[in-house]
């Protein structure tokens, strides 16, 4: 690097050092940065780790978390180096994933990588709906920190506690519960997996209730919580809440709760310079513009356009646009709003003006700040510029994504990274050993935790690659989340539009992605078989502990021929089922008897009752 940097001192033309920044920034593959960074969610997981798990150096892992209280908590992410599962930075991961999935799915499609993206998702909403047994009662952490960061060791090492924390009537988290709403997820699943999203949508509306009517701080529930993700309030969550609720139902009473409320929960109020996993007002602030630029407002109009007063805010505030109350930068050009991992704030920031440059763009809207007009194209020029300093344009030359380029943290902060996979030191590290040999090695991770975004530099650009400076080396969840939909973005702009990234022989750990490939974008391939089956969710009900789903189910013939002799088979099917006629062949079968010919475009409803997840249906033959 310092070759680099006096490099620039004897060039000797001005025109060589712009031709050699060029290079630079055309350098960026968004692509590659993208698909590892989708790596390092695998490497965050806990539980019983699946067949198509890519980073190898990773095992089973929290197999009996929540056993102790009675409940499956089995799964979920880590959250940061530690092996703490923090309920509140989860939940706005796998917001920011899936509004990545909404927002960006041509691009996310374009990249093949809309399963894994989804897989994601899947990964943290599956646990979700474990910590969510009953409509008022969700489990909002597994481990304390304290007792977890006593002891360095691999997840699969863990002797730390496993203790769980709920929250419930007696004691609410309106901002965690808030954002444990799971409509964005919904509205991800939606044209792939319309069962799991009507399950994901039940849900959040429950959890909205619940945080909406039982109000009150999380971190005083759960006081452990407090030392590391303190909230500065619930009033924003129940806004975000609601937002999503209202995108993913276009029920008009979400849209008429954030309007009444607008004023006493902030909405309206509250101009913001920072979006992060505790604050976000901007983040809902845009949302809503979005319904104002679609030219749905109508009788909320008035109150729309406060919201987007605020929305160009902290637009104006980071492009340094207002009048002096802007974001601080540092002198390489990246925001810098905290001492202790920062980086996660610039990464946040500039998925917000890439999502809402998009939905300015398509309206032909613009931003005034006090200090000019910003066009779409400059909220996405800045993101850009967040971006790739994050990827390597910045005074150290350093890519803050690990494994990204040549030049990245070697020494993360990271527990399972720092000490040899127990696939190849198979006898367990204990608290101690893990302190005395593996943490204060001078040596580089044996392990590369691909896709990490580690804390990053100082307010002056300077970074120390240190496993003890966990200030600026160790990477979280709720950083590394908004990269997904950013990177996926800046791939699609002129110049960058390499097609679909195809993985280098040296990636070790790519391999095709899962069951979520098919883009709701691009003509349909005709069906393998003749039917298609609408999946949604119309009841639920607890009873024992146990929550039961009643699910209604469409079959549409969706040939351009009449079909006869249907014959269904169900896996999973636990419960009773009403509109079929059953056969003698267990789990199968067939349509209703006064149904002699299935028409074309014609359908078929049926309905079904069972815990748990929803049962599969597959199509076993028919003439």
């Amino acid at each position: 690097m310092v070759i680099l940097k006096s490099s620039y001192g004897i060039l000797p033309l001005l025109v060589g050092l712009l031709a050699f920044k060029a290079t630079v920034v055309d350098s960026f593959d968004y692509g590659d940065a993208l698909d590892k960074t989708l790596l390092f969610f695998e490497a965050q997981r806990s539980g019983k780790l699946p067949v198509g798990q890519r980073v190898k150096w990773r095992a089973d892992s929290g197999l009996g978390d929540g056993y102790a209280q009675g409940v499956n908590l089995v799964g979920g992410y880590y959250d940061a180096g530690d092996h703490v599962k923090f309920g509140l930075p989860m939940a706005f991961s796998m917001t920011m994933l899936s509004w990545a999935a909404v927002d960006f799915r041509p691009e996310l499609v374009s990249l093949n990588q809309m399963g894994h993206t989804l897989e994601a998702i899947k990964w943290g909403t599956d646990y979700f709906i474990k910590a969510h047994p009953q409509p008022y009662v969700l489990w909002g952490q597994v481990g304390d920190g304290v007792s977890d960061h006593y002891c360095w060791e691999r997840p699969e090492d863990m002797t730390t506690p496993r203790t769980a924390y709920k929250l419930d009537p007696e004691h609410p988290g309106s901002d965690l519960a808030g954002e444990t709403a799971l409509a964005a997820a919904s509205l991800a699943f939606k044209p792939y997996d319309s069962a799991y999203s009507s399950l994901l949508l039940v849900h959040a509306k429950q959890i909205f209730s619940f945080a909406n009517r039982f109000r009150g701080f999380y971190d005083d529930s759960i006081s452990s919580a407090k030392q590391f993700y303190t909230s500065s309030g619930y009033s924003d969550e129940l806004l975000w809440a609601a937002t999503w609720l209202y995108r993913a139902t276009n029920d008009d009473y979400y849209l008429k709760y954030v309007v009444d409320n607008c004023v006493s929960l902030g909405g309206t109020g509250w101009a913001v310079k920072e979006f992060s996993w505790d604050n976000k007002y901007a983040g809902i602030q845009i949302l809503l513009t979005k319904v104002l630029l679609d030219g749905a407002g109508g009788a909320y109009t008035s109150t729309l356009q406060q919201y987007q007063a605020k929305a160009n805010y902290f637009s104006c505030a980071c492009l340094q646009k207002n009048d002096g109350y802007n974001v601080p930068m540092t002198p390489g050009g990246l925001l810098y709003l905290h001492e202790w991992n920062n980086m996660q704030y610039p990464a946040s920031a500039a998925f917000l003006l890439a999502v809402y440059s998009d939905y300015l763009a398509k309206a032909k809207g613009v931003v005034k700040c006090p200090e000019g007009q910003l066009q779409p194209l400059d909220l996405l020029n800045f993101a850009k510029s967040q971006a790739d300093y994050i990827l390597g344009k910045n005074p150290k030359s350093l890519s803050y994504v690990v494994g990204y380029g040549q030049n990245y943290p070697v020494r993360v902060h990271h527990r399972g990274a720092s000490i040899t996979s127990v696939s190849i030191l198979k006898t367990a590290v204990g608290c101690v050993e893990g302190f005395e040999t593996w943490y204060k090695r001078p040596e580089a991770n044996p392990n590369v935790i691909y896709g990490a975004l580690v804390g990053g530099p100082n307010a002056n650009d300077e970074f120390s690659d240190d496993r003890t400076n966990y200030e600026q080396t160790e990477p979280t969840l709720s950083g590394t989340a908004p990269l997904i939909g950013l990177f996926s973005k800046l791939h699609s702009l002129p110049g960058n539009s390499a097609g679909p990234y195809t993985p280098k022989p040296s990636d070790p750990y790519h391999k095709p992605q899962g069951s979520y490939s098919q883009p709701a974008t691009t003509p349909i391939p005709k069906p393998a078989v003749p039917v298609e089956f609408v999946h949604v969710i119309t009841n639920s009900w607890t009873v024992a502990n146990k929550t039961y789903y009643r699910h209604k189910v469409i079959i549409k013939n969706v040939s351009q021929k009449p079909i006869t002799a249907l014959k269904l088979y169900f896996e999973s099917l636990t419960g009773s089922l009403w509109g079929l006629t059953p056969t003698q062949d267990k789990n199968t079968y067939v349509l209703p008897e006064w149904i002699k010919v299935f028409e074309p475009g014609s359908e078929c409803t049926f309905v079904y009752i069972q815990g748990g997840a929803q049962a599969k249906i597959s199509v076993q033959s028919y003439h």
